[in-house]
């Protein structure tokens, strides 16, 4: 285990510009409004979803890719600007994957002065050792990842789990539920814990991936591939998120649409009859009729 939480030496010029993680960030028209538009859209989601208790501390997930990348980015130049006012912890969870660069994420963090724990935990034997070669290993893997990170987070104080989770994040859990599970479902901006404990938050609800991706590559961040499942092929959330690209071809703008149906349920108009009371429209309830009469 390694924390590092030794500030940096501030000059006036990244002042201007923001956090020191934007110190060479790219100065042009395009960038600026990919960057805004990202600001805006994690503040967005902190504000619709109530996450934010001001003195609190976070600890914010950071795997390596873009999505948490991008995460620690909008959080870090929010609460440089004074408009997050909770403490950030980063927290990179080594799971032991083979040839995985240990030292990229203490480097980069360290080098800006970006509070951050480092924790090995070897899940990468438990889970090739549990699931065959030719099963995903996704579901397990984020079980155990899950697990260890709430515990660093009890660990460190913190009230919150944060994730990097984006808009495709969510609609393909939601579309997975409803063709395979289902259900209708998908993964909430802020929940609560099984235990009571903690919150899981996702400020890039609004977030879309391609703009994400945009904003890591002008950034420049030191990506680390997932090694364990990166290669496997047939996973349904490669067909949900394949399906949504085509949809968003032909049909533009369709994903932001359904994001918005997300938060405009009307349950009247569903077939849930745990969420509506069907049977206390018309007044007082009718009589229930056998399905062997049919």
């Amino acid at each position: 285990m390694t924390i590092h939480q030794t500030p940096p030496q501030t000059t006036e010029q990244e002042d201007t510009a923001g956090h020191p993680l934007f110190a060479d960030a790219p100065s042009s028209v395009e960038f600026n409004k990919l960057r805004k538009r990202l600001l805006r859209q994690t503040r967005q989601a902190l504000d619709d979803f109530a996450m934010v208790r001001p003195g609190e501390r976070w600890l914010v997930a950071l795997s390596g890719g873009k999505d948490s990348y991008g995460l620690l980015a909008m959080l870090m130049e929010l609460r440089w600007r004074g408009l997050l006012p909770v403490e950030l912890l980063a927290c990179n969870l080594d799971q032991g994957q083979p040839n995985f660069p240990k030292h990229i994420l203490p480097d980069y963090l360290g080098r800006l002065g970006v509070p951050h724990r480092i924790e090995y935990q070897d899940t990468y034997s438990v889970v090739t050792e549990k699931i065959p070669e030719n099963r995903t290993y996704c579901s397990l893997c984020s079980r155990l990842r899950r697990g260890h990170l709430y515990r660093i987070a009890r660990e460190e104080g913190c009230s919150a789990l944060v994730l990097g989770h984006h808009r495709e994040d969510i609609l393909e859990t939601f579309f997975m539920n409803l063709f395979h599970g289902g259900r209708l479902a998908a993964m909430p901006p802020k929940l609560l814990n099984d235990e009571g404990d903690m919150l899981v938050l996702r400020p890039l609800a609004y977030c879309a991936e391609a703009d994400l991706a945009k904003f890591a590559e002008a950034m420049r961040f030191p990506i680390i591939p997932c090694d364990l499942c990166g290669s496997q092929d047939g996973l349904q959330r490669n067909a949900m998120k394949a399906m949504l690209a085509d949809i968003e071809k032909r049909m533009p703008g369709r994903k932001d649409t359904m994001i918005r149906a997300l938060t405009n349920v009307r349950p009247s108009h569903l077939l849930d009859r745990k969420l509506f009371d069907f049977a206390g429209l018309g007044g007082s309830a009718p009589e229930k009729v056998s399905a062997d009469a049919f």
